[in-house]
């Protein structure tokens, strides 16, 4: 036989324990390759309540073309096999009939959704649902494992998997290890389901598909209204989905207020996050975005400052931003971030908490008593030694009259990223072609894009540097 359709059952343990929301618990087999040009060969739905399956539709399925030697082998699917089960136009209108109102579920669902959608893209239908991913959601349920590829997951839960990469059999043990997620997290798995776009709450000139296209990559995305008006520009190291959430935020009139007006989407890929925040701020200053202004306050509110006390010793504190005059050194979001650096900071350096303003006294810091402070709270240590350390750090931070590139990933695997920092200023960013690394530097100079330094551009360096103390750095 080569399908089964419709074998159902109607809750034969009545269990009382049902739950209102229906999973289509979903897997596919294929010719290989790309999720655009992979042919389905074989489908398995099993819609399930949370508790148990109440439903199944399995088939084989004519992929229309052939399957290659090293599939057949891993699958066990041969063309004669296919050649006369249904193609995937023949049972379209059925599974969209039977996954209706469900949540698709899939071991990697990300392949089997996106396969699927391909399909019935080219059918001219857009199929969407909202999905969960057994892979993320047993990496937070059960942490810990090795390795959570569907025959690893199953065998350290004692998980039966029989004949693996058949469409059915993959489904079942998918259904299994869902039923074990489940029952963990105590029927709640919104936390895990993704929504997804619904075009009827956006513009009706944004071209949703193109969004698909655009890669999740790092860079800048630009959104315009349909007068051609820029509104927003972000940036993320995965373009693609930053711009989903957008689409799917509507946790405020904001949010909703803009994503209505999306007209038309950009983005322009950096493949370094730190070009992408770079070029982020530039492009907001020059163009002011109406719901930049509106929806992003400045997110460095707080900054470390530093200061001479009456014996010598350097001292930082942590300040509002805007209460100051002087240069930070390092600026922050919100107060808890720059004090947890603070205190790593402190240990890395042997630094005091007191001089750093972590610990409020007038005596010896706590510190002090457990030998992780060498005393500079209370005069012990030599005013020059303490100094030093803190001013080495100081120095790496600031890389005031110093000359460097940052080398960063590339938009693709042919290029690197360069970020130029001459005379202890920011001067601009470019790509280089990996076969011309071998240039000397001042060649590299020749792939600079020259920008003007600001406060700003400034921050964004020192910030990233010491969140990333492996950087490649090439001075000169």
């Amino acid at each position: 036989m080569h399908f089964i359709i419709g074998c159902r059952f109607l809750n034969p343990t009545n269990n009382p324990y049902i739950c209102t929301m229906r999973y289509a618990i979903i897997d596919i087999e294929t010719t290989g390759g790309s999720t655009k040009s992979t042919k389905i060969t074989e489908v398995a739905i099993l819609i399930h309540n949370g508790t148990e399956i109440i439903d199944e539709f399995c088939t084989l399925i004519n992929p229309e073309c052939a399957i290659p030697p090293f599939i057949s082998r891993l699958t066990g699917i041969r063309n004669e096999m296919v050649v006369n089960a249904p193609r995937f136009f023949e049972i379209a209108k059925t599974i969209v009939e039977f996954t209706k109102d469900t949540v698709f579920v899939a071991h990697n669902v990300g392949f089997d959704y996106n396969v699927i959608r391909h399909e019935f893209k080219s059918l001219g239908f857009d199929y969407r649902l909202p999905h969960l991913c057994t892979v993320r959601a047993a990496r937070y349920t059960f942490p810990g494992h090795s390795s959570y590829g569907l025959d690893k997951i199953t065998q350290a839960l004692d998980i039966q998997l029989e004949g693996h990469h058949r469409a059915r059999n993959d489904a079942m043990a998918t259904a299994k290890l869902f039923e074990a997620i489940y029952a963990k997290n105590m029927g709640n798995l919104t936390h895990f389901i993704q929504k997804e776009i619904n075009p009827k709450e956006l513009h009706p000139l944004l071209d949703t598909e193109a969004i698909d296209q655009v890669f999740n990559q790092a860079g800048v995305y630009k959104f315009y209204d349909d007068t051609g008006r820029l509104i927003y520009i972000g940036k993320s190291k995965h373009i693609r989905s930053r711009i989903q959430q957008h689409l799917k935020n509507n946790t405020s009139k904001k949010a909703i207020a803009m994503k209505q007006e999306i007209a038309r989407i950009d983005a322009e890929y950096t493949g370094s996050e730190l070009i992408a925040l770079l070029l982020e701020s530039k492009l907001i200053k020059q163009h002011k975005p109406n719901y930049n202004r509106q929806l992003r306050k400045d997110r460095q509110n707080f900054g470390i400052y530093d200061f001479e006390d009456g014996r010598g010793y350097i001292n930082l504190t942590i300040e509002r931003t805007t209460k100051m005059q002087a240069q930070p050194i390092l600026t922050f979001e919100n107060k808890a971030d720059a004090s947890s650096y603070l205190m790593k900071l402190c240990e890395r350096h042997v630094l005091c908490q007191k001089l750093t303003g972590l610990y409020a006294t007038k005596s010896a810091c706590f510190q002090y008593h457990t030998k992780e402070c060498q005393g500079a709270c209370v005069g012990e240590e030599a005013v020059d030694a303490y100094n030093h350390r803190l001013q080495t750090w100081m120095d790496r931070v600031n890389f005031e009259n110093q000359n460097f590139f940052i080398v960063e990933t590339g938009r693709s695997r042919q290029e690197k990223s360069l970020i130029l920092v001459e005379n202890g200023v920011y001067r601009g960013f470019g790509f280089i072609p990996v076969t011309a690394m071998d240039a000397g530097v001042d060649d590299w100079k020749d792939f600079i894009t020259y920008y003007n330094e600001d406060r700003d551009s400034k921050m964004i360096l020192k910030s990233y540097m010491n969140r990333f103390s492996e950087l490649q750095i090439r001075t000169f």
